[in-house]
């Protein structure tokens, strides 16, 4: 009798805990690279630890996927919205229909272009300092000599796109011995990477004339390096890659010394952002409008192999 008493009660406070738990809508760019499904991952795990209900939406990285999505959290009255924009313009109307149902908006790991009182806060990395960090090192490690540079770019329009590659191209402005003498989309995936790295190849003498190669992430690295070797040559040493997120595959490349540095995005945003949202809800407290995470740089000094064990099991 008191045992079943004990789990009518609990049946019930579980009841009230679900009854009362925030929903949140989550749209996600999509599953492009090894870092956004690590990021969904993560997101999935800590609204499940805290309690909420994870509305998640795929955009398949389309805009209006991510419109259609946002309007359909509107229309579903949740608590807050969880945005990671895959370009950054074209957002008012849909941020502003947010804003009159009183819904924030928490924009994770890239920004927009739109006023910041339509959204609560965004969280993420300085996008520009990543490039900056990866052009540094290259400028670093060339110690002067001549080197020519091909450019993987992100998605066309996006933030990190943007971003990462006027870092980039700071850092090594001073320096007249780094010239960047290619440089288009691979649209942040790895088959585009290798696909855009062999016509970089094929347009640079079999690849002769190309010192570096700086990927605005490590799966277009990681496709990169497989152009790189089959054109039979040594990446890593032949030519010199860096990129930008840090996952587990580029840990492996550059363990293997197919890689020589990355740059780390964590993709641990959920966390911060579920933080900000708390402290919102419970007194209207308004966060900064930017929560920057930390970044770091990589290379084959720093135990890749062990960085790659220890991230492994992230969701990358």
């Amino acid at each position: 009798m008191t045992r079943t008493l004990m789990t009518t009660v609990a049946a019930l406070a579980l009841c009230g805990t679900a009854a009362s738990a925030q929903t949140v809508g989550f749209s996600q760019i999509g599953s492009e690279s090894g870092w956004r499904a690590a990021e969904t991952t993560l997101t999935r795990q800590q609204a499940e630890e805290r309690g909420y209900q994870l509305q998640f939406s795929d955009a398949q990285q389309r805009q209006e996927n991510q419109i259609a999505a946002i309007r359909s959290f509107v229309a579903q009255g949740v608590d807050a919205i969880l945005l990671a924009p895959v370009v950054a313009t074209g957002w008012d109307s849909v941020l502003q229909e947010a804003q009159e149902a009183e819904i924030p908006v928490v924009l994770l790991d890239r920004r927009v272009d739109s006023a910041e009182d339509l959204y609560l806060t965004a969280v993420g990395s300085d996008l520009v300092h990543e490039g900056e960090v990866a052009g540094q090192w290259l400028v670093d490690q060339v110690a002067g000599e001549d080197c020519r540079i091909v450019e993987l770019q992100g998605t066309t329009g996006s933030s990190p796109a943007i971003d990462r590659k006027a870092g980039f191209e700071a850092a090594i402005a001073d320096h007249e011995n780094l010239e960047i003498v290619r440089s288009q989309t691979g649209d942040f995936t790895r088959a585009q990477g290798k696909e855009v790295m062999e016509s970089f190849l094929q347009a640079e003498n079999g690849g002769a004339d190309i010192c570096a190669l700086y990927a605005h992430n490590d799966d277009m690295a990681v496709g990169a390096i497989q152009a790189i070797k089959e054109a039979g040559l040594a990446p890593g040493e032949d030519i010199l890659v860096v990129s930008i997120d840090a996952v587990p595959d580029i840990f492996q490349a550059m363990a293997a010394g197919e890689a020589n540095a990355t740059v780390e995005l964590t993709p641990d945003m959920a966390g911060p952002a579920f933080d900000a949202l708390e402290a919102y809800w419970a007194d209207g407290t308004e966060p900064e409008k930017f929560i920057q995470t930390e970044s770091r740089l990589y290379t084959q000094a720093d135990d890749p192999q062990g960085e790659y064990d220890r991230r492994k099991d992230l969701g990358y």
